[in-house]
């Protein structure tokens, strides 16, 4: 497709051959009209939809008065958009980021320095294989994915990859150096893979008797997407770290990392961390807004009571087409394995075809991010439009 933004933007995203215009509800419009029912939420973003009265006019309401001031200053949206995550996630103390990438950078510094003041140099990392935690350096370097890694090397160093779900494989890495352990509640880019409980309660032990911080990232899997805030709260334990980004702030660019008092306490001091835009009034009213809606909407909830409805409709289709091996996910992060005969992308465009956005992940997988507001009506319409598409796949 020869679009004018190809003549000056860098090309580092292979595009589908669609121009959105605007999106209502959970549907997108492309510039010719057309409607599309959105299960990618612009990749786990857009949790409240398109168009959202209530969020728009707070957004508004904020552009009118304050868009942004620098962080030498208080704010009232920062005080109260901290607390709201604070009091959602269980940890004390907030930094607000511009994305994901950067609450992975600023984590992996928070770890970092709390080693150092235990007299620890250079403190070394433990993630996870199929990891994918951002592309900025460091974010990267936490990445196991070797065709992301290869053209950027040196990365940081200390980075060792231990197998997910596998206790074993950590207790075998970790040394006297370890200053941290990161995880993804629920793996996203390498594939649709919940932790287990056993596995995280294991890795909370683990990180208490050796006091090692125990990282969670929840920039895809959290703020509702699994029927919970966070998905680590299906599991019973509470990480030292937390990083949030995509739904917090639902479309306007915004991240953030949560600590535990005791970790804030002894990590970063004045001076050793900072961001221009991170935290802006206009950023924070985006957070706030998500949270008062979630609230009044009982958004965390319907996901929750929705949650089995979806499966249900994906696992028909695992048992309707023998290309579809399984189905994976929590709540409303969702994956269908591909037999590698047929391509996720072939899938993708049919969806297209028949007005569906899907998105893929793993090695040949379908991922499913649907916006959290979605109904019974939008899962059926997705489970009929995925069948077509499917099924036009299956004659080719």
């Amino acid at each position: 497709m020869d679009y004018k933004e190809q003549k000056h933007i860098v090309q580092t995203y292979k595009k589908f051959d669609i121009v959105l215009e605007r999106g209502e509800g959970v549907y997108l419009f492309d510039d010719k009209g057309k409607a599309y029912l959105d299960f990618a939420s612009g990749i786990g973003v857009c949790a409240l939809g398109y168009a959202h009265k209530a969020y728009n006019t707070a957004l508004k309401a904020q552009i009118d008065k304050l868009i942004h001031t620098s962080n030498l200053f208080y704010h009232e949206q920062i005080a109260t958009a901290a607390a709201n995550l604070a009091k959602a996630c269980g940890l004390n103390r907030v930094f607000f980021t511009n994305s994901g990438a950067e609450a992975a950078e600023g984590a992996m510094k928070v770890a970092r320095k709390y080693a150092f003041n235990k007299g620890i140099k250079g403190g070394q990392f433990i993630a996870m294989k199929h990891s994918f935690h951002g592309r900025t350096l460091g974010a990267l370097s936490l990445t196991a994915n070797a065709k992301y890694q290869k053209p950027f090397k040196p990365l940081i160093s200390g980075v060792k990859f231990a197998k997910f779900n596998d206790f074993a494989s950590v207790e075998r890495l970790a040394n006297e150096k370890t200053c941290a352990i990161f995880l993804e509640s629920v793996q996203g880019e390498g594939g649709i893979n919940p932790a287990t409980r056993e596995f995280y309660a294991n890795l909370r032990k683990f990180c208490d008797e050796r006091d090692i911080l125990l990282v969670a990232d929840e920039i895809q899997c959290g703020m509702g997407r699994s029927g919970k805030f966070f998905a680590y709260q299906h599991f019973g334990v509470l990480p030292d770290v937390v990083m949030s980004a995509k739904a917090l702030g639902c479309g306007v660019s915004v991240g953030a990392f949560a600590l535990s008092e005791k970790v804030a306490g002894k990590s970063l001091d004045f001076g050793e961390h900072g961001t221009t835009y991170g935290g802006n009034p206009l950023a924070c009213a985006a957070v706030n807004a998500v949270f008062s809606i979630f609230e009044q909407e009982k958004v965390v909830q319907s996901v929750a009571k929705l949650t089995p409805y979806l499966e249900k409709a994906l696992d028909e289709l695992v048992k309707e087409f023998k290309f579809i091996k399984k189905r994976s996910g929590l709540g409303f992060m969702q994956g269908l394995s591909v037999d590698e005969s047929v391509k996720t992308g072939d899938i993708i465009k049919e969806a297209q075809k028949n007005a569906l956005i899907i998105i893929s992940c793993g090695t040949n997988d379908l991922r499913f991010l649907p916006p959290l507001i979605i109904t019974q009506k939008h899962i059926d319409e997705m489970q009929e439009k995925l069948r077509q598409s499917l099924k036009n796949i299956a004659k080719i």
